[in-house]
């Protein structure tokens, strides 16, 4: 009998084999068949017993369960390792899914407010771009200057004094503009201007008004209640204003003040049948009518109120005999003489 080790999957199995003379050459057993595995340990040429034929059967047993110990290991390992494949390839997903976001739709809310804002946005740009287009556009070039309210000041010489302006765009001239240009004009109180498209300036004067006339030499110079002189008058019998006696000098005197705050108090038509007014004193101002008559005025206290009385005193029906003094002095109790 003789002995020889077979590997197979890492464990050595001892196989045994005995040469029969008794049996015939074509019915030998086949290698690897149990009746010619000697049992595990026996020498070669030794007949096998029957213990050793348990023996090798259950080493033989052992490797069997061995290995398939062995296959159901590995498919536990492979198992595992597919479940870590699928945790780690759930957890790839879970962690892409977190890492995504999700974009849900605007409100319609929202929407419309944006909407309405670029609306708005896109008016105003176009408004603005109009607007500083037309700001600057040639076609509202001023060529134009049309003045009005004047009397004192003669307009060619309000027109020529704004001749400056022109060749500028309306949109860019403002009243400041044109009170620069005539600010050397003591006629002038005020302007207001009023641009008409495509090409014109219309200014409107407010003009300072006399209450008195002062005689310079030859000339007659009208003066308003601060003693200005606004202009010369050709014709004094054509100027309905009080003279103011004392001729240029009167302005510095410290009467006169009060005498032109009265005059600057009283009704164009009181004022236009005066024919001068003169003051000792501060308190003792009075008015000569082109009728002969006096006025007593007194102070330039009450103006307003002494003011009204003159003029209903004048409307009164002539007396008999006729009054020489109307005396205004005190308003609620006036005195005619």
């Amino acid at each position: 009998m003789a002995g020889r080790k077979r590997r197979g999957s890492g464990d050595e199995i001892i196989t045994a084999t005995r040469a029969l003379d008794d049996e015939p050459a074509s019915g030998k057993p086949a290698a690897g068949s149990s009746a010619a595995r000697p049992a595990a340990g026996t020498a070669p040429g030794k007949p096998v017993r029957n213990s050793d034929r348990k023996r090798a059967g259950a080493s033989a047993g052992k490797v069997s369960n061995r290995k398939a110990s062995a296959g159901k290991a590995s498919d536990r390992t492979a198992g595992d390792n597919d479940s870590a494949d699928k945790s780690q390839a759930a957890a790839g997903t879970g962690g892409s899914t977190a890492g995504t976001v999700l974009a849900f739709p605007e409100p319609p809310g929202r929407r419309r407010r944006r909407a309405a804002w670029i609306t708005l946005g896109s008016a105003l740009s176009v408004t603005a771009l109009f607007f500083a287009l037309l700001f600057f556009s040639p076609v509202l070039a001023l060529k134009t200057v049309v003045v009005e309210g004047t009397s004192l000041l003669p307009r060619e010489q309000a027109e020529a004094a704004l001749e400056p302006l022109k060749g500028q765009t309306l949109p860019t001239i403002s009243d400041a503009d044109v009170e620069g240009l005539l600010k050397d004009r003591p006629e002038i109180e005020k302007v207001e201007v009023a641009a008409q498209p495509p090409s014109t300036l219309v200014v409107t004067v407010t003009e300072r008004v006399p209450v008195a006339v002062l005689q310079d030499g030859a000339a007659h110079v009208l003066i308003d209640e601060e003693g200005r002189r606004l202009a010369v008058a050709a014709d004094r019998a054509a100027v309905p204003l009080p003279l103011i006696a004392g001729g240029s000098e009167a302005i510095k005197a410290q009467v006169f003040p009060s005498i032109t705050a009265v005059l600057a108090a009283l009704p164009p038509e009181v004022l236009g049948r005066l024919e001068n007014a003169s003051a000792q004193t501060v308190d003792s101002v009075e008015l000569k009518l082109n009728s002969g008559q006096t006025v007593f005025w007194g102070s330039a206290d009450a103006n307003e109120a002494k003011a009204r009385v003159l003029e209903a005193l004048l409307k009164m029906e002539p007396s008999d005999p006729p009054v020489r003094v109307y005396d205004v002095s005190t308003p609620d109790r006036p005195v005619t003489r």
